[in-house]
């Protein structure tokens, strides 16, 4: 069994979804049952499922569940990318989360190499 807490796209991830809470806070309270919660939840299944593919017993089934962040984190892109298509978020914030959810899919794709 491995220690989710010791990977490092655990812990950027991680990190990337309590950002996430702190950007939407300030979100309008409109969105609060629509972009909010959606981009919330994609973004927390990134680690969520680092964190059970590490918890179960073959390297198949950790990278099955890196595949299944790996779409939680495209799917967060967009959701970065729509916030900031509608307003809700400037382009500086733009430019940093799109960089950081990029530095996770990439970092998830070189994990999910090394495990073939």
């Amino acid at each position: 069994m491995r220690d989710f807490k010791k990977y490092e796209i655990w812990q950027l991830s991680h990190q990337f979804t309590l950002n996430i809470y702190s950007l939407t806070n300030s979100f309008p309270k409109d969105e609060q049952y629509g972009i909010i919660s959606q981009l919330r939840r994609a973004s927390s299944s990134i680690p969520t499922n680092i964190s059970e593919g590490c918890g179960r017993d073959s390297e198949a089934d950790f990278n099955r569940f890196l595949t299944i962040a790996l779409g939680s984190a495209s799917e967060s892109e967009y959701l970065i990318i729509l916030s900031k298509d509608l307003n809700l978020i400037d382009e500086n914030s733009f430019e940093e989360f799109n960089e950081k959810i990029n530095t996770i899919k990439r970092k998830i794709y070189q994990l999910k190499r090394k495990l073939k």
